[in-house]
C-alpha cells in the first residue's frame, strides 16, 4: 500500500510539473492580414491583458508601415514591450496571410503608370521583403518621385531599374512649353524597396 501512495505522489509531482513548465510559458500570437492586426496573449501573471494587445497591435501597424521593419524587429519591441509588463521569456509567434514571419500590407495604386497590369485605385498585397528579381513589381521609396510602385527591369549590384508598365506616351502643354508625358524610369536602392507585389 505505502509503494502505490509514494507511486501516487511521484507521479502528481511529475503531473504537476509537466503543467508548470507547458502551462507558466508565456506566448504572444500575433495575426496580419494585411490590413488587420489581432494579438492573443497567454500568460498566468497577473497584467493588463488589454492594454498589451493593444501595444502590440500598434507595434505590428507600425511595422506594415515602416519600411526598416520585419518580422526579427517587430519580434524584438514585442519583446521590450513584454519586458515592461513584467513577461520575461515571452514565446512570439507572428504569423500571417502569407505564413510565419512575413509581414503582408495592402497597397493602393495611385495613378495609371502600371496600366494594363494595375488599374488606378485598386488594392495590391505586398510582401515585406527585399528578396527581388527582374520582372517582380514592387513598391518603393525613391527620391524623386516618393512611393511608388513599378516594374523591376534591371538590377546592378545594390541598384534596382525600376520602370512603369504603361508605355503610352502623350504631350501636354504647360505654361505655353510642349511636355512629353510618359511613365516613371529610376534608380532606387535595395534598402528603398518597401517590398513585392505578389497578389493583385
Amino acid at each position: 500500500m505505502a509503494k502505490k501512495i509514494i507511486l501516487a505522489l511521484i507521479i502528481l509531482i511529475l503531473i504537476a510539473f509537466l503543467a508548470l513548465t507547458f502551462l507558466g510559458n508565456d506566448s504572444v500570437d500575433v495575426f496580419i492580414d494585411g490590413e488587420n492586426v489581432s494579438v492573443s496573449t497567454s500568460t498566468l501573471s497577473q497584467i493588463d491583458r488589454d492594454s498589451l494587445n493593444q501595444d502590440i497591435c500598434d507595434l505590428a501597424i507600425h511595422a506594415m508601415n515602416d519600411t526598416s521593419s520585419n518580422a526579427s524587429t517587430l519580434k524584438s519591441e514585442i519583446r521590450d514591450t513584454c519586458s515592461k509588463y513584467r513577461l520575461e521569456d515571452v514565446e512570439i509567434n507572428i504569423d500571417s496571410t502569407l505564413g510565419e514571419n512575413q509581414i503582408p500590407v495592402i497597397v493602393h495604386v495611385d495613378g495609371t503608370s502600371m496600366l494594363p497590369t494595375l488599374q488606378d485605385g485598386q488594392s495590391v498585397l505586398v510582401n515585406k521583403t527585399h528578396n527581388v528579381h527582374v520582372g517582380d513589381i514592387v513598391v518603393a521609396e525613391s527620391d524623386e518621385y516618393g512611393g511608388i510602385i513599378k516594374r523591376v527591369s534591371d538590377i546592378n549590384g545594390d541598384s534596382i531599374y525600376l520602370t512603369s508598365d504603361n508605355k503610352d506616351i502623350s504631350y501636354e502643354y504647360i505654361n505655353g512649353n510642349l511636355y512629353e508625358i510618359k511613365g516613371i524610369t529610376t534608380w532606387v536602392d535595395f534598402s528603398d524597396i518597401n517590398g513585392v507585389v505578389i497578389k493583385y
